[in-house]
């Protein structure tokens, strides 16, 4: 694999990638894929092959990733770049294609980046897609045809769709709204209103601070240095706040205003969004606090159905093996566990019934010796 994907040599620190199955697998053999070995590092790394076009084709990008170290914060995902990267510079300042997969960073981030590359800029899908987070192995694919449709799936089943046009901000909006037009003057959009019959009650009003007739003046107080001395001000408990009527519902409510849409003067239908030249890096460029993932499968293809397949024959074939070892393991773990913990309390119990022994000896020589001396 070493002869497949080159480091980065863009800083001396980044971190290293090995080839192994994890703690727990499917198949010793088949489930070895490229693991991310230290914590809190960036790593940096990819792997060329011959450049294409997806231009009038369906572009399909499939890969395996294992969190089996349920990741607290760092990135999944892969970057597809073109053929004129610098791969012993690869960084996160490298210009890329396609950005896709899952991302975890604590317990808000839990996603999966769609981000495509238009126009040297690049734009994220504007749909919420959540990633696995469960340890286990799991398939990611991302699906992006001629017609400019896309599709997200996980573990071979859709989790999003769409048009690309539509769900990211490439181009402006096609309709917009008329600026010759105004709402008019006797358009109600308030939902509710004031109750004309609410009356503010006579002993509402009430300072907000009072003076504290219970305090006294110190009898140090000297008026020449500190000034005349004062009561102090103490929130009073009587204070309600400013006083408001009550909501009630608007009878006038007519919704909100539909303001009338008209073409958009800037907008101009662009039917190559989805198309690149030179498509010929795939590559992993990522930071992660706490290592142990694992990268595998990868796919690039023009093939819906050979994608899913190829998922179905590698993943699909050792996510059941993958699981049921994970479950043994835990339950051999928390076996030894409850035997350590078993064999501490009872090493316990025995020092325990040494001592009382001891205690007990020891007050068995005590009154033999005073009876002695008696």
């Amino acid at each position: 694999w070493q002869k497949r994907w080159m480091n980065s040599e863009y800083k001396p620190d980044l971190g290293k990638f090995k080839l192994a199955a994890g703690r727990f697998y499917g198949d010793a053999v088949r489930d070895k894929g490229l693991q991310t070995s230290e914590n809190s590092k960036f790593y940096a790394i990819s792997s060329r092959f011959k450049p294409f076009s997806n231009k009038g084709k369906t572009l399909v990008i499939q890969y395996t990733v294992k969190h089996e170290q349920k990741i607290d914060c760092g990135g999944g995902y892969v970057k597809i770049f073109s053929s004129n990267l610098d791969q012993k510079n690869l960084s996160g300042d490298s210009h890329y294609y396609i950005m896709f997969g899952p991302d975890i960073c604590g317990s808000e981030t839990k996603k999966v980046h769609v981000i495509l590359n238009y126009k040297n800029k690049p734009h994220p899908i504007k749909k919420p897609i959540r990633c696995k987070v469960d340890g286990y192995t799991h398939l990611y694919t991302l699906i992006i045809r001629p017609d400019q449709t896309y599709e997200v799936k996980i573990d071979n089943e859709m989790v999003a769709s769409g048009n690309l046009e539509d769900d990211l901000d490439f181009l402006p909006p096609r309709k917009i709204n008329d600026p010759t037009v105004r709402k008019p003057t006797d358009w109600d959009d308030r939902i509710q209103i004031d109750d004309p019959n609410d009356i503010k009650p006579e002993d509402w009003d009430e300072p907000e601070y009072i003076m504290d007739t219970s305090a006294e003046q110190p009898e140090d107080w000297d008026d020449a240095v500190n000034g005349e001395w004062h009561y102090p001000m103490v929130k009073n408990p009587l204070y309600r706040g400013e006083w408001k009527p009550r909501q009630i519902d608007n009878p006038n409510y007519r919704g909100v205003w539909p303001h009338p849409q008209i073409d958009n003067p800037n907008y101009s239908p662009d039917f190559s969004i989805y198309s690149y030249e030179n498509i010929s890096i795939i590559g992993l460029d990522i930071w992660q606090v706490r290592a142990g993932t694992i990268f595998d499968n990868f796919l690039i293809t023009d093939d819906e159905v050979y994608a899913e397949d190829f998922g179905d024959e590698t993943w699909g074939e050792t996510k059941g093996p993958e699981k049921e070892m994970n479950i043994k393991q835990t339950e051999e773990e928390q076996e030894r566990e409850r035997v350590t913990e078993e064999k501490y309390f009872e090493q316990r119990f025995k020092k325990k019934l040494e001592r009382k022994k001891e205690s007990g000896n020891d007050r068995a020589v005590r009154n033999t010796v005073k009876k002695e001396e008696l």
